[in-house]
């Protein structure tokens, strides 16, 4: 066994001469297991809460869209549609129609996006899990049903059984008309409601999801479409198929991933996360100070020690090792303590669910437990345990090996 390891692991379990030496290296072992125990539950908490924001996106917006760099709309007759098909990774492919509308249900009335869209959408979403009301589908028969946001149907309260009544729809006219005429400046159409979905109020509160046969016939268009949207494999790469696509459609065209699409929100979450991470490391190194004060007074208890192994032939690279090695294990016994504390929380908390969130899409606070964040964990507390046992390691010792 290595000398100065086994001298330092003596140090660290015998009894010391005074009794608060044995207090100071309790409460820095504690104050290091505390702050790694936070760590793991709030890097666990952010992971969580990233992890649901991104499904909850997903359920929503595809892997891929394809929309036109100028303009709003362009058709699909100008989009290869058998050979993005044919790209390996790419599993669903609908066309997307948007645009502005007035909804009224008898009295009520609210300002919504509607969008056309096709089967395809509806299979490669996780809408199916989102759908609190009705069913997901955009036709009965040939009827065609409208899919709102929950925001939206509180707004015009709306329900789903026994609704005879329908939603209108008005849509700015593309045709021109006189202003002594103010209603032939909006098309007006009916559609039943047939489900309900619910994500966040940024969906909620402004979709309405209808067949793309009538958003086309509303706005009087025949092919055109705002946007053609990709499903991709899991495996897939999302960004090397966006690349395909970019290279085949040319310029005229932007292709963006999920991750472009809703850039501010995924940098948004990152970032809090690393900066709470560093807010986190700052109070763990106060809580380092705790493990100089032990260190110190270790090695002043145990000068005659040195002076004993300094007569044995122990030079004081072997001295400083012993008590550097004695702070580490204070520091590494800690942090580990205190990450298997923050595991077995996150773990009760991912089974049990004791921390409860009032909610419709989750009902308990998420927590996604990552390796890595594990790793860095264990590798901070090991720089600053370092770092904290160097100063009264070369400092303490130096004066007594005089």
């Amino acid at each position: 066994m290595n000398f100065p390891f086994y001298i330092a692991k003596r140090y660290l379990f015998s009894k010391k001469s005074h009794n608060v030496i044995n207090i100071i290296s309790g409460i820095a072992m504690i104050g290091i297991g505390v702050g790694a125990m936070a760590m793991v539950v709030v890097m666990s908490l952010f992971n969580g809460i990233q992890g649901l924001v991104e499904d909850l996106y997903s359920s929503f917006d595809p892997a891929i869209k394809i929309t036109v760099a100028e303009g709003k709309t362009f058709s699909v007759a100008d989009i290869p549609k058998a050979k993005i098909l044919s790209i390996e990774g790419v599993e669903f492919y609908s066309e997307s129609l948007e645009e502005t509308v007035l909804l009224k249900h008898r009295e009520k009335q609210s300002v919504a996006t509607i969008k056309g869209v096709e089967q395809d959408f509806l299979d490669m979403s996780g809408l199916d899990s989102l759908t609190v009301e009705g069913e997901l589908k955009l036709n009965d028969g040939d009827i065609p049903l409208a899919v709102v946001g929950y925001g939206i149907k509180y707004q015009l309260g709306l329900y789903i059984e026994g609704n005879y009544t329908g939603i209108q729809v008005y849509a700015p006219s593309r045709e021109k008309y006189s202003s002594t005429n103010p209603e032939k400046a909006f098309t007006k159409m009916n559609i039943m409601p047939g489900g309900v979905f619910t994500i966040n109020p940024d969906f909620d509160e402004k979709y309405i999801l209808v067949p793309l046969s009538f958003t086309r016939k509303i706005l009087n268009y025949e092919d055109e479409v705002s946007s053609i949207e990709i499903g991709t494999k899991e495996d897939a790469e999302a960004d090397e198929i966006k690349q395909e696509i970019q290279d085949l459609l040319g310029d005229e065209y932007l292709v963006r991933t999920r991750y472009e699409l809703n850039e501010i929100i995924f940098k948004t979450n990152n970032t809090e996360k690393w900066i709470t991470f560093l807010i986190l490391i700052f109070i763990l190194v106060i809580a380092m100070f705790n493990l100089v004060s032990a260190v110190a007074m270790i090695i002043m208890d145990k000068k005659k020690d040195v002076y004993t192994l300094k007569s044995l032939g122990a030079n004081g690279q072997h001295i400083r090792r012993i008590f550097l090695i004695e702070g580490m294990l204070i520091s590494l016994i800690g942090g580990l303590c205190g990450m298997g504390i923050g595991y077995l929380l996150c773990f009760i908390q991912d089974v049990f669910g004791v921390l409860k969130l009032e909610g419709i899409v989750v009902d308990q606070y998420p927590v996604l437990m990552k390796w890595q964040d594990f790793g860095m964990i264990l590798s901070t507390v090991v720089v600053i345990g370092i770092l904290a046992s160097w100063f009264p390691v070369q400092i303490v010792v130096k004066k007594y090996m005089k």
